[in-house]
């Protein structure tokens, strides 16, 4: 059954009282035309349903997996690096060793004790998620020499023309997830880091996803720096934003996971997904329900604020009904089981969601 996440059906208040949002659609359709943004909404939808049948068909097995000593010691083939380029998420099993992963939970979970008057968490009823960034346990693993290692080859899967930028990896303290078995707590919903409507208000973020933009959306090329990297994903200040781009993001198992038991959810296709996002603003649906998966049959809009699921100070969200072509209850995959010491990495473009996660 689906959760009760949100779903963004209309355009609301919050769009209306703020000019930015009608302004800046104004910008892109008069800087690209009507015409290139409808010939990549026809492309990127006619797309969708090919990725839809794939990935329903595919289920787990969408997401690439490889043991840590594959990856550092003998290094990713070509056809290796295609498929978690395509997809832009993968799992690496035993970064860190089971058993200090084992140790390092419960060494964690001695700290939290020691100190359960300082650690926030949320939600308050049953807290999941803590506001804690810096413990013994987080410094060790993030600091772990496999850890390191595996960075910066996953980061060496960018590319700058510019040779501005270094693949070697600076630590960020990212919190901790620990949800106790059957504890009510919904989880993060659909949605993806790294600006939200910085996407399209920032010049530099946007001109990097110049192709879509201009009806080429099969040309982009979600690994490039040259101007991605002077992107301004903080152009709206809140605490949902990182200062720090993040070229993937990760957690790791301490504890035993498993889809229904903890996993991560993931859409594992970057380039169509993120066109789809960026795209949608642009086009209403139409009037009849079931013309709703016809691309063809949405209207060309560019003078609606709605950006739908979009917000300035949280993540882009994103829900059944505000996105359709992407058929989440179809596509949303879920991470395999994964044991203590596996990792999981994902694209700062990827779509994710975090149901019933334990400590990373």
């Amino acid at each position: 059954m689906w959760p009760a996440w949100r779903e963004f059906t209309k355009e609301t208040d919050i769009y209306l009282k703020d000019d930015d949002f009608v302004r800046v659609k104004r910008e892109i359709v008069a800087q690209y035309g009507k015409d290139a943004l409808c010939k990549s909404w026809r492309k990127v939808c006619h797309q969708l349903e090919t990725i839809t049948k794939d990935l329903a068909s595919r289920g787990s097995n969408s997401i690439p997996s490889f043991d840590l000593d594959h990856v550092i010691n003998n290094g990713l083939t070509d056809s290796e690096i295609e498929e978690i380029k395509r997809t832009g998420c993968l799992i690496v099993r035993q970064v860190i060793p089971e058993e200090e992963a084992r140790e390092q939970y419960q060494n964690l979970k001695t700290y939290i004790a020691d100190n359960k008057e300082h650690v926030k968490g949320w939600p308050a009823e049953s807290p999941s998620m803590l506001m804690l960034y810096d413990s013994p346990t987080q410094l060790a693993v993030r600091s772990h020499p496999n850890h390191l290692q595996l960075q910066r080859k996953l980061n060496q899967l960018w590319h700058d023309a510019s040779g501005e930028t270094s693949p070697d990896p600076l630590l960020y303290s990212d919190g901790v997830r620990d949800r106790p078995p059957h504890s009510p707590f919904l989880g993060l919903g659909p949605h993806i880091d790294a600006g939200s409507f910085s996407r399209w208000a920032d010049p530099m973020y946007r001109q990097s996803y110049h192709h879509i933009f201009q009806g080429d959306p099969e040309l982009h090329d979600c690994y490039d720096l040259k101007i991605r990297k002077d992107a301004n994903q903080y152009l709206f200040p809140a605490q949902a934003h990182s200062r720090v781009f993040r070229a993937f993001q990760g957690w790791t198992a301490l504890t035993p996971a498993a889809p229904r038991a903890g996993s991560l959810v993931l859409y594992p296709q970057v380039r169509t997904v993120i066109a789809y996002v960026l795209l949608r603003p642009f086009f209403t649906p139409p009037p009849n329900e079931e013309d709703i998966f016809n691309a063809t049959k949405w209207e060309f809009n560019p003078d609606s604020a709605w950006f739908p699921g979009t917000f300035k100070d949280q993540s882009q969200l994103l829900s059944r009904s505000s996105h359709p072509h992407l058929r989440l209850e179809e596509t949303l995959t879920t991470a395999p089981a994964m044991r203590p010491g596996d990792s999981i990495w994902w694209h700062t473009d990827v779509r994710t969601l975090h149901p019933h996660l334990h400590a990373s």
